[in-house]
Protein backbone atom coordinates (compact mmCIF):
# COMPACT_ATOMS: atom_id res chain seq x y z
CA UNK A 1 0.00 0.00 0.00
CA UNK A 2 1.22 3.49 -0.80
CA UNK A 3 1.10 6.10 1.96
CA UNK A 4 1.43 9.62 0.54
CA UNK A 5 2.16 12.76 2.50
CA UNK A 6 -0.06 15.29 0.80
CA UNK A 7 -3.82 15.67 0.86
CA UNK A 8 -4.14 18.59 -1.53
CA UNK A 9 -4.61 21.21 1.18
CA UNK A 10 -1.18 22.77 0.70
CA UNK A 11 -0.24 22.26 4.35
CA UNK A 12 -2.63 24.89 5.67
CA UNK A 13 -4.28 22.61 8.25
CA UNK A 14 -3.61 23.08 11.95
CA UNK A 15 -1.12 20.71 13.56
CA UNK A 16 -1.47 19.51 17.16
CA UNK A 17 -0.98 21.09 19.65
CA UNK A 18 -1.30 24.38 17.76
CA UNK A 19 -4.25 26.07 16.06
CA UNK A 20 -2.12 26.60 12.94
CA UNK A 21 0.50 24.85 10.84
CA UNK A 22 3.98 25.67 12.24
CA UNK A 23 5.55 24.71 8.91
CA UNK A 24 3.46 27.21 6.93
CA UNK A 25 5.33 29.82 4.93
CA UNK A 26 3.70 32.52 7.06
CA UNK A 27 5.62 31.06 10.01
CA UNK A 28 8.93 30.43 8.29
CA UNK A 29 9.46 33.45 6.05
CA UNK A 30 9.58 35.81 9.09
CA UNK A 31 12.29 33.56 10.56
CA UNK A 32 14.37 33.90 7.40
CA UNK A 33 13.91 37.68 7.32
CA UNK A 34 14.83 38.12 10.98
CA UNK A 35 17.84 35.82 10.57
CA UNK A 36 18.93 37.98 7.63
CA UNK A 37 19.15 40.97 9.99
CA UNK A 38 21.33 38.99 12.37
CA UNK A 39 23.47 37.77 9.47
CA UNK A 40 24.26 41.27 8.21
CA UNK A 41 24.98 42.63 11.70
CA UNK A 42 27.29 39.73 12.56
CA UNK A 43 29.05 39.90 9.20
CA UNK A 44 29.67 43.63 9.67
CA UNK A 45 31.17 43.05 13.12
CA UNK A 46 33.23 40.14 11.80
CA UNK A 47 34.70 42.29 9.06
CA UNK A 48 36.10 44.56 11.76
CA UNK A 49 37.50 41.61 13.69
CA UNK A 50 39.24 40.50 10.51
CA UNK A 51 40.47 44.09 10.07
CA UNK A 52 38.82 44.39 6.68
CA UNK A 53 37.23 47.62 7.92
CA UNK A 54 38.80 50.19 10.24
CA UNK A 55 36.01 50.77 12.72
CA UNK A 56 32.49 49.85 13.83
CA UNK A 57 29.48 52.17 13.97
CA UNK A 58 28.05 52.51 17.48
CA UNK A 59 25.72 55.46 18.21
CA UNK A 60 25.36 54.61 21.91
CA UNK A 61 28.56 53.20 23.39
CA UNK A 62 31.13 54.60 20.98
CA UNK A 63 34.59 53.07 21.30
CA UNK A 64 33.37 50.47 23.80
CA UNK A 65 32.36 48.32 20.84
CA UNK A 66 36.00 47.96 19.83
CA UNK A 67 36.93 46.89 23.34
CA UNK A 68 34.23 44.21 23.23
CA UNK A 69 35.22 42.91 19.80
CA UNK A 70 38.93 42.90 20.71
CA UNK A 71 38.44 41.54 24.23
CA UNK A 72 40.06 38.43 25.67
CA UNK A 73 36.63 36.75 25.63
CA UNK A 74 36.37 37.37 21.89
CA UNK A 75 39.92 36.16 21.31
CA UNK A 76 39.25 33.01 23.32
CA UNK A 77 36.20 32.22 21.20
CA UNK A 78 38.25 32.92 18.08
CA UNK A 79 40.74 30.28 19.17
CA UNK A 80 37.88 27.79 19.59
CA UNK A 81 36.16 28.45 16.25
CA UNK A 82 39.30 29.44 14.29
CA UNK A 83 37.48 32.52 13.03
CA UNK A 84 36.08 35.66 14.69
CA UNK A 85 33.13 34.97 16.97
CA UNK A 86 30.99 37.47 15.07
CA UNK A 87 31.54 35.56 11.83
CA UNK A 88 30.72 32.31 13.62
CA UNK A 89 27.43 33.97 14.52
CA UNK A 90 26.99 35.05 10.90
CA UNK A 91 27.31 31.44 9.76
CA UNK A 92 24.74 30.48 12.38
CA UNK A 93 22.27 33.07 11.10
CA UNK A 94 22.96 31.97 7.53
CA UNK A 95 22.06 28.45 8.57
CA UNK A 96 18.84 29.76 10.11
CA UNK A 97 17.97 31.43 6.81
CA UNK A 98 18.63 28.30 4.75
CA UNK A 99 16.90 25.86 7.09
CA UNK A 100 13.89 28.16 7.52
CA UNK A 101 13.24 28.15 3.77
CA UNK A 102 14.07 24.50 3.05
CA UNK A 103 11.31 21.95 2.69
CA UNK A 104 7.56 22.01 2.18
CA UNK A 105 4.74 23.20 4.41
CA UNK A 106 4.46 19.63 5.71
CA UNK A 107 8.08 19.23 6.69
CA UNK A 108 7.19 18.76 10.38
CA UNK A 109 5.92 15.37 9.17
CA UNK A 110 7.80 14.76 5.89
CA UNK A 111 11.25 15.95 7.03
CA UNK A 112 11.51 15.88 10.84
CA UNK A 113 15.29 15.62 10.52
CA UNK A 114 15.36 18.99 8.76
CA UNK A 115 13.17 20.63 11.39
CA UNK A 116 15.29 19.26 14.23
CA UNK A 117 18.53 20.43 12.60
CA UNK A 118 16.84 23.82 12.21
CA UNK A 119 16.06 23.82 15.93
CA UNK A 120 19.61 22.79 16.83
CA UNK A 121 20.88 25.72 14.78
CA UNK A 122 18.45 28.30 16.17
CA UNK A 123 18.25 27.48 19.87
CA UNK A 124 21.98 27.21 20.79
CA UNK A 125 22.68 30.38 18.81
CA UNK A 126 20.14 32.23 20.92
CA UNK A 127 21.64 30.90 24.15
CA UNK A 128 25.19 31.80 23.11
CA UNK A 129 24.06 35.29 22.09
CA UNK A 130 22.45 35.85 25.50
CA UNK A 131 25.56 34.59 27.32
CA UNK A 132 27.81 36.91 25.31
CA UNK A 133 25.62 39.87 26.22
CA UNK A 134 26.01 39.03 29.91
CA UNK A 135 29.78 38.66 29.51
CA UNK A 136 29.99 42.12 27.95
CA UNK A 137 29.00 43.75 31.20
CA UNK A 138 30.37 41.28 33.74
CA UNK A 139 33.73 40.32 32.20
CA UNK A 140 34.67 42.85 29.53
CA UNK A 141 33.17 45.86 31.30
CA UNK A 142 32.11 47.45 28.01
CA UNK A 143 29.07 47.33 25.76
CA UNK A 144 28.52 46.87 22.04
CA UNK A 145 25.30 48.31 20.60
CA UNK A 146 25.10 46.05 17.54
CA UNK A 147 26.01 43.03 19.65
CA UNK A 148 23.10 43.86 21.94
CA UNK A 149 20.80 43.98 18.91
CA UNK A 150 21.66 40.41 17.97
CA UNK A 151 20.42 39.12 21.34
CA UNK A 152 16.73 39.97 20.78
CA UNK A 153 17.10 38.80 17.18
CA UNK A 154 18.19 35.38 18.43
CA UNK A 155 15.46 35.24 21.06
CA UNK A 156 12.79 36.15 18.50
CA UNK A 157 14.10 33.37 16.26
CA UNK A 158 13.67 30.87 19.07
CA UNK A 159 10.12 32.11 19.64
CA UNK A 160 9.24 31.62 15.97
CA UNK A 161 11.01 28.26 15.61
CA UNK A 162 10.19 26.26 18.72
CA UNK A 163 6.61 25.37 17.74
CA UNK A 164 7.64 23.56 14.56
CA UNK A 165 10.40 21.68 16.38
CA UNK A 166 7.94 20.69 19.09
CA UNK A 167 5.41 19.39 16.55
CA UNK A 168 8.07 17.20 14.92
CA UNK A 169 9.14 15.84 18.31
CA UNK A 170 5.51 15.13 19.26
CA UNK A 171 5.04 13.40 15.91
CA UNK A 172 8.09 11.18 16.39
CA UNK A 173 7.08 10.47 19.99
CA UNK A 174 3.64 9.31 18.90
CA UNK A 175 5.14 7.13 16.18
CA UNK A 176 7.28 5.48 18.85
CA UNK A 177 4.38 4.96 21.27
CA UNK A 178 2.28 3.39 18.54
CA UNK A 179 4.96 1.17 17.00
CA UNK A 180 7.55 0.61 19.76
CA UNK A 181 10.04 0.06 16.96
CA UNK A 182 13.17 2.15 16.46
CA UNK A 183 13.12 1.26 12.78
CA UNK A 184 9.68 2.78 12.33
CA UNK A 185 10.71 5.92 14.19
CA UNK A 186 13.84 6.18 12.06
CA UNK A 187 11.76 5.90 8.90
CA UNK A 188 9.53 8.70 10.15
CA UNK A 189 12.57 10.79 11.11
CA UNK A 190 14.15 10.58 7.65
CA UNK A 191 10.80 11.09 5.89
CA UNK A 192 9.97 7.60 4.67
CA UNK A 193 6.19 7.13 4.74
CA UNK A 194 4.64 4.22 6.63
CA UNK A 195 1.19 3.18 7.78
CA UNK A 196 2.00 4.12 11.39
CA UNK A 197 3.42 7.53 10.48
CA UNK A 198 0.47 8.32 8.22
CA UNK A 199 -2.01 7.41 10.97
CA UNK A 200 -0.18 9.57 13.52
CA UNK A 201 -0.09 12.51 11.11
CA UNK A 202 -3.84 12.24 10.55
CA UNK A 203 -4.41 12.24 14.31
CA UNK A 204 -2.30 15.36 14.74
CA UNK A 205 -4.31 17.17 12.08
CA UNK A 206 -7.76 16.07 13.20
Amino acid sequence: MRFGWGDGSGGREAVHPWAYNPSAWSQRVPVALIATIGFFISTYLGLYQWRLIDGVWDPVFGDQTRRVLDSTVSEQMRSWFHLPDALAGAFGYLGDMVFALAGSTRRWQCRPWLVIIFGIDVIPLGIVSAVLVVLQGTTVGSWCFLCLLTAPVSIILIFFAYDEVWSSLVYLGRVWRRSRKFGTVWQAFVGRPSAVAAAVAREMQS
